[in-house]
């Protein structure tokens, strides 16, 4: 074994580990890097201490345009371009940073993160093949997930055109309702 190759084995297990630790899927890994799956497998276990979850990958493109999905995707993505072409990072490099960036801004404002690592790299795939775009908001210019394709003459964005029901989970609705709790159980 060269030490070039060497080293590449070397990146490409870092690379896993690092997608290990923020939530990668088995089939995440398997695409990314060039690692066997048996080898990903027992990374895994060594890492997470425990089997790699089975499942399919999320497929539709439909999950990132509804409200909360489209701002926390639009969010990462653009971070993911900033970093691309604005910083010149490498494709995973940047997907990796724009992740972790994406996590501690929603973190920061207190805010829960809704995008996981297997949906944003399924988010950076689906804007490979075509099947999104960033489409601008005619009233905030702010650069979102839109399906690709779609018409954005007059395009407005979640965030300044919320929908009605927008904000009012279950989960939340209780949080308002009972403040009082909230402040008892801090002091």
């Amino acid at each position: 074994m060269t030490r070039n190759s060497l080293v590449d084995e070397m990146q490409q297990v870092q690379l896993a580990i690092e997608l290990i630790e923020l939530g990668a899927r088995l089939q995440v890994l398997e695409t990314e890097t060039e690692i066997s799956r048996a080898k990903l497998i027992r990374l895994y276990k060594e890492v997470r201490g425990m089997s790699p979850p089975k499942g399919m990958l999320p497929f539709s493109a439909d999950w990132f345009i509804t409200w909360l999905p489209n701002i926390h995707s639009s969010l990462f993505y653009n971070i993911y371009l900033r970093l691309r072409r604005g910083q010149g990072c490498e494709r995973m490099e940047a997907f990796v940073g724009a992740f972790r960036l994406y996590q501690d801004q929603v973190r920061l404002d207190g805010a829960e993160t809704v995008l996981g690592l297997t949906r944003a790299w399924t988010l950076l795939r689906f804007f490979e093949s075509d099947l999104l775009q960033l489409s601008e908001c005619t009233r905030c210019g702010g650069h979102f997930v839109a399906h690709a394709h779609s018409p954005t003459h007059d395009y407005v964005c979640g965030i300044c055109q919320p929908p009605s029901r927008a904000g009012k989970s279950r989960k939340r609705q209780r949080a308002v309702a009972t403040p009082a709790a909230a402040v008892q159980c801090v002091s």
